[in-house]
């Protein structure tokens, strides 16, 4: 009975070395700017600059003690204005955010700071172009709405699939010892993907669930890494032992 294995990077032609180095240079600085922009977007909710659980929760559960606005301003869009103005406009919400105050001094901070990306034009950001838009945005802040939810979970299910699909798919040719290690490392993401898009529905619900967007976003990152730079490693300095070559590059037959 002949037993075929899968061929290591050493024996790839050197142009489908190049293409999958290439891909997955793309890939990983792709997903670099994908980490620094769900740390802009959900740190400091809570008044601290790290990212913490509390974000987590205030972004998917909401604060219950400030409005949408607020979060907001404390948290990704706190470098978009002046700590002063940030302040004018957090002490104009917590007094009532009156539209008599608004068309005083608040207007003209929110045309010349906010409504370049927040104006009727976008329906995927709240529209601050008019009292109305801006009185929304103030009021209780109970989380990520349920159509956003649903949008960006459809996104994030197909294109981290599609990522680990391509990345794990040039890490099968890497040389791992143990095989359920391997089998591992390429099959936690997929399962983490899940967990993910469950828990950011379960916090809104269930806080301490937190823990889990957390716990999922980082055993992602890990496996992205061990993938990306095993891969490299191994395509173009790491030599297999010769023993490993014969064992698992000629065909073994039983009589």
């Amino acid at each position: 009975m002949a037993q075929r294995f899968t061929l290591h990077f050493s024996d790839l032609p050197t142009v489908q070395r190049v293409l999958y180095t290439c891909a997955l240079c793309v890939l990983g600085l792709g997903y670099t700017f994908a980490m620094i922009y769900i740390f802009a977007s959900h740190h400091g909710r809570d008044g601290n600059p790290s990212l913490t659980v509390q974000d987590i929760v205030i972004a998917y559960s909401g604060s219950k003690t400030g409005t949408k606005l607020e979060s907001a301003l404390k948290g990704p869009m706190s470098g978009m204005l002046p700590a002063d103005e940030n302040l004018k406009i957090i002490g104009w919400v917590r007094e009532g955010a009156s539209e008599k105050e608004y068309e005083a001094g608040i207007k003209a901070i929110f045309d010349n700071r906010c409504i370049t990306c927040h104006n009727n034009r976008n329906p995927h950001l709240p529209s601050l172009e008019d009292y109305a838009g801006v009185k929304h945005t103030a009021e209780e802040d109970r989380g990520v709405d349920m159509f956003t939810l649903v949008r960006v979970s459809h996104i994030h299910l197909f294109g981290l699939t599609f990522i680990f699909f391509i990345v794990a798919s040039i890490f099968f040719h890497a040389y791992i010892r143990h095989e359920w290690l391997k089998i591992t490392i390429i099959v936690i993401p997929f399962v983490s993907i899940i967990f993910d898009v469950a828990s950011w529905y379960i916090t809104k619900i269930f806080e301490p669930f937190a823990w889990v967007v957390i716990g999922s976003g980082t055993l992602m990152g890990i496996c992205f890494g061990l993938q990306f730079f095993i891969s490299i490693y191994q395509m173009w300095f790491y030599k297999l032992p010769e023993e490993v070559q014969t064992r698992f590059y000629c065909a073994v037959v039983d009589d």
